[in-house]
């Protein structure tokens, strides 16, 4: 008799067998990969036995690749083929990341060039190469990959890639690409709040609202979730994509710059000198009051001492800018800071004194950090990942991760429906039925919008796409299905059916780069400042669009039956209204617009019932009772 080995989907054959996962913090300044050994949770170092992985890369001459400690050692001296803060490039443009005034970090091509490739920035490097973000960010996790194949003695069966949880689409898109790249079965996109308090909730098993303060080298977010009975729920998130350490190195490089009154153009030498040369301050003032600071590149000379009481004082806009932050997702999350039971930071960015002052200020409780802020991310993930991949685990839970900014579509007037709105819990799908606008439409534009505003103008457009073959009807007769569809991931798919005949589109959205530095947090604040301003234009907007309907609809109704049901004298009085109408739609207000649609609609009351008489005696011509019966029954 064969016998069967039965196991569970996703589960290894040999039911002793645990597959291998690992958690990757894909970071700016550091990346970091963390799995299970044996039963222990642990970060995986080097050969050499340093587990943080700069997040820099350099292409030489002869085409190899410098990632890690090897290329940043070189950044000084080789800075137009060495790469650092990819992550700040993933899914962006060009002008969202001058830093030092306009003062580019790469020798970047043209935009032409740019867009041949979908609008992703590409950098000049050696031999005339050119490379990618996601090119560099997969250098970057082939590097990762193979030192877990060296620690777990075998190849990855797959990943979890922690990503900002103010990631958009477009940055999310990326990253996926960048693993895809880098040859890794991605089991989940994770927000790397949550990962931490996956970490976290492993040890404290806490139970309450949680704040996951988590500043990175070139990100901020802040997290607040609700822990409780093993599901850890997202009740609000905020940040910003662009702010992070870097931002603080860059405050202290412009200090340097102001003070030894240099006014020449900055070269990508300077500027590579400079930043390392203030990152290097920025951790010596962990510890120390003050520190020494001599530099000499090119023609470029600075020698001075920066206090600790100097550097806050120089990063404090920026804490004030992550603190708004915090501010707003309390808000959005509809707790008290009372509620709050513990915060935690996460990020090597929280070791500057001053933010744990402020933070701790803020909430008013002592942030935990008891954990490494720099791996607590990665080992969160590496926890996920090992559930994902199928390894039976006591610590499955489940986690709800929420969209940052709203979805939507635009309807007539140029106005934004949404449909997902932010905050929601992902992964999410719902649906909703639109009509056509115009008798006879037989194709219909789907624009997929993303922000808080009522307008699409005020919005960011995210893809277009078309559903053909809509069978010819009435105005308002079809009906449009359409399915918005959030995975895990965050990444969005929609698709649109007309629902009597099946005809469908769909389109996996993803737009050629990211929001730029500021519009996430723009649009959240344009949100709330305009929100009165929105509503009207909204208003005005949709009494309109029906004042349009209407009047298409009676001069449609015109050209077909007027002259035949309607005397001279009647049809011009329907036409003076129309052109009443027209007038006060090209200037009016909302109330001057509803009026006029109603004095239309009045008008032409007559005339529609005229149109319906006519319409039945037409049905009943030539027919007997007795037929008409039969037809009923």
């Amino acid at each position: 008799m064969a016998l069967l080995q039965i196991t569970e989907p996703g589960q290894a054959l040999d039911p002793h067998e645990k597959k291998r996962a690992a958690g990757i913090d894909l970071g700016t300044t550091n990346s970091l990969i963390a799995s299970y050994r044996g039963n222990e949770l642990m970060t995986l170092p080097d050969l050499g036995g340093s587990h943080m992985l700069p997040s820099v890369v350099r292409y030489l001459d002869n085409g190899d690749v410098q990632v890690g400690q090897e290329a940043q050692d070189n950044a000084r001296l080789d800075p137009m083929n060495t790469i650092a803060s990819a992550k700040r490039l993933l899914g962006r443009g060009v002008e969202d990341i001058k830093v030092l005034g306009d003062q580019l970090p790469h020798k970047f091509v043209s935009p032409e060039l740019s867009s041949e490739k979908g609008g992703m920035p590409l950098i000049e490097v050696a031999s005339g190469r050119q490379v990618s973000p996601v090119e560099v960010s997969a250098n970057i996790l082939k590097t990762l990959a193979r030192r877990a194949e060296e620690s777990l003695a075998g190849g990855l069966d797959g990943v979890v890639i922690t990503v900002p949880a103010y990631f958009d689409d477009a940055q999310r898109q990326a990253t996926k690409d960048a693993a895809r790249l880098a040859n890794l079965n991605v089991l989940r996109l994770l927000n790397e709040p949550t990962a931490a308090a996956v970490a976290y909730g492993l040890d404290s098993g806490a139970e309450g609202v949680i704040a996951i303060y988590d500043l990175g080298g070139g990100t901020f977010d802040i997290s607040l979730l609700r822990l409780r009975q093993g599901v850890f729920e997202v009740l609000a998130t905020g940040g910003d994509s662009a702010l992070g350490g870097d931002d603080f190195d860059r405050c202290i490089a412009e200090w340097m710059i102001s003070e030894a009154g240099y006014e020449q153009q900055i070269s990508i030498h300077q500027l590579r000198a400079l930043m390392i040369e203030a990152r290097a301050a920025k951790e010596a003032l962990t510890a120390a009051e003050q520190v020494n600071i001599e530099l000499e590149q090119d023609d470029f000379r600075f020698s001075g001492v920066l206090s600790r009481s100097q550097f806050d004082e120089l990063i404090e806009s920026l804490l004030t800018q992550s603190i708004r932050a915090c501010r707003r997702a309390v808000r959005d999350a509809e707790v008290e800071l009372e509620e709050i039971k513990n915060v935690v930071l996460v990020g090597g960015s929280t070791r500057v004194p001053a933010v744990a002052a402020a933070v701790g200020k803020f909430f008013g409780s002592e942030p935990l950090n008891n954990i490494d802020p720099d791996r607590v991310v990665a080992l969160g993930a590496a926890v996920q990942a090992n559930v994902l991949v199928g390894n039976k685990s006591d610590d499955e839970m489940l986690l709800l991760d929420v969209l940052p900014l709203s979805l939507g579509l635009e309807t007539m007037g140029g106005l934004a429906e949404k449909v997902i709105h932010r905050n929601t819990a992902i992964p999410i799908s719902k649906a909703q039925e639109f009509t056509t606008y115009k008798d006879g439409q037989t194709a219909m534009l789907i624009h997929v919008v993303q922000g808080e505003r009522e307008l699409v103008s005020d919005c960011r457009s995210l893809a277009r796409f078309e559903l053909l073959g809509i069978p010819p009807m009435v105005a308002g007769a079809a009906k449009i299905g359409v399915l918005f569809q959030v995975d895990a991931d965050g990444l969005l798919s929609v698709s649109a059916t007309e629902l009597s005949t099946g005809v469908a589109a769909t389109i996996e959205v993803k737009p050629s780069y990211g929001l730029s530095e500021s519009e996430i947090t723009d649009m959240l604040k344009a949100s709330f400042e305009y929100a009165a301003d929105d509503i009207q234009a909204r208003s005005v907007t949709e009494a309109k669009v029906e004042a349009v309907r209407v009047r298409d609809a009676v001069e449609n109704a015109l050209a077909i039956d007027g002259e035949r049901l309607l005397s001279d004298e009647e049809r011009s009085e329907i036409q003076l209204v129309i052109e009443q109408l027209n007038q006060v739609v090209e200037s009016g207000n909302t109330r001057e617009v509803t009026d006029a649609t109603e004095q239309l609609a009045k008008a032409s009351d007559e005339f529609a019932s005229r149109r319906m008489d006519d319409s039945v005696r037409s049905a009943l011509s030539g027919k007997s009772v007795e037929q008409l019966k039969e037809e009923v029954q």
